[in-house]
């Protein structure tokens, strides 16, 4: 492919600095938490000698969701009752049963790692109605049990902010709700509203099937455990509004409002729902989702890559200004599809700018932002949008950084033979 001469010509980069954040470390033991969480919610429920337990698992990069599955899954058995695991994703993995179980493998949970059987089906049965016409859909493999139970994350959502974002209530009415549920949920809430119809399908689904608890995990700005609670069904409502607090103070961020360029060296599934995390890149551009361009606004975006464990899913590429070739050789553009489908957010899998390799989407989304000095350009270069302890700014944005959270040092981009860049693999480098 030909590029114009300028973007083959020696471009002069800025100079680049290494920031590590300094946030206060609220990493806890989170298995002996768990362990007396799950004692305290087992007083007030009924799981009978052998009952069946459908332990719900999700889709999102938690950290060491082995761990934490196979720790509830050990728990029920030692009370007698009989744990299994139920993918709870929607139409990840591409909408199929065995796609939704390579996405659980993908992220170490299997049934060597946790010890029980995964069943995977997309089957739902339909439990409920809200404002008059919307089905509420439930797995299938959950409600033939005798209880079901979901494990997930607290965070802030992609597509809205509210009281309630991401957490226990969308697993049970997305996750739990198979595809046929998250297709309902996501059409419907362009009539009735994202938060409004959660509620009411969530409310649907906790009163009309066989959940009987949730675990809720809330990360720090490290991406370590610091809560982690086991709420009893009745009770979700009002823990997710007080943990999503906690998870929106612990949200780490960028510290600046105006960027020349945003580069990502990866997305994924894992990552966030949307590939890319809005409340950290401020893109949202889909129909009725809520504005994230106050916490930042990039004039470009450039993604260099996906993740190993999204499996070719590369949903948020079309938040990107820039891709590289591997992000598109990598795409899965079938599933990436299916998810932009089912969440009714066609342009996150729309197909940006693409060039041949990091190197030249970096210039790129610098020599297209107006006339270009390298002195003055105010550039950042992120792992992805869940890690934002240590990352690299351009000379530009030093004295926005120089406060005392943070340590600044001086580095430079390292690229490998085929232009990759290097900087993000086992640490950022440092000029030496």
């Amino acid at each position: 492919m030909r590029y114009p001469p300028y973007l083959e010509d020696d471009i002069v980069l800025p100079d680049f600095y290494k920031v590590r954040a300094k946030y206060p470390s609220t990493k806890i033991e989170y298995i002996s938490k768990l362990k007396k969480e799950l004692t305290a919610v087992y007083r007030n429920i009924k799981i009978k000698k052998n009952d069946k337990v459908a332990v719900c698992v999700g889709s999102r990069g938690i950290s060491d969701l082995p761990e934490i599955v196979k720790t509830v899954c050990t728990f029920i058995s030692d009370k007698g009752g009989v744990p299994f695991i139920v993918p709870a994703m929607g139409s990840h993995g591409g909408a199929t049963t065995d796609g939704q179980v390579e996405v659980l493998e993908k992220l170490g949970v299997s049934e060597d790692t946790c010890g029980v059987q995964i069943k995977s089906s997309l089957d739902v049965d339909k439990i409920g109605k809200v404002f008059g016409e919307v089905p509420v859909y439930f797995s299938k493999d959950c409600m033939d049990a005798d209880h079901s139970i979901c494990i997930n994350r607290i965070k802030s959502h992609t597509k809205f902010k509210g009281k309630i974002e991401s957490g226990l209530l969308k697993m049970i009415c997305v996750g739990m709700g198979k595809h046929l549920g998250a297709m309902t949920y996501h059409n419907m809430a362009l009539k009735y509203g994202f938060q409004e119809l959660l509620i009411k399908m969530g409310r649907s689904a906790v009163e009309k099937s066989n959940i009987r608890f949730g675990v809720a995990i809330v990360e720090n700005s490290y991406d370590e455990i610091m809560e982690i609670k086991a709420i009893e069904a009745s009770d979700i409502f009002e823990s997710e509004k007080d943990l999503l607090k906690i998870a929106k103070r612990n949200l780490p961020n960028l510290p600046v409002n105006d960027l020349d360029a945003l580069i990502i060296d990866q997305i994924g599934k894992e990552i966030s729902g949307a590939g890319m995390d809005p409340n950290v890149t401020g893109r949202t551009f889909d129909y009725m989702e809520d504005d994230f361009s106050k916490e930042l606004n990039a004039k470009r975006v450039a993604v260099l890559n996906l993740t190993d464990k999204t499996g070719g899913n590369a949903i948020g590429v079309g938040n990107a200004d820039i891709i590289t070739e591997k992000v598109f050789e990598k795409m899965n553009y079938e599933a990436t599809l299916m998810n932009a489908l089912t969440s009714m957010s066609l342009r996150k899998a729309f197909i940006p700018v693409k060039v041949r390799d990091d190197m030249m989407a970096i210039k790129t989304a610098l020599l297209t932002t107006g006339p270009y000095n390298p002195n003055d350009a105010k550039v950042i270069l992120i792992k992805d949008t869940k890690h934002l302890d240590c990352f690299i700014i351009s000379s530009e944005l030093k004295k926005e950084f120089s406060g005392t959270g943070f340590e600044i040092e001086k580095t430079r981009l390292v690229f490998d033979n085929e232009n990759n860049l290097t900087n993000f693999q086992g640490g950022i480098k440092t000029s030496s």
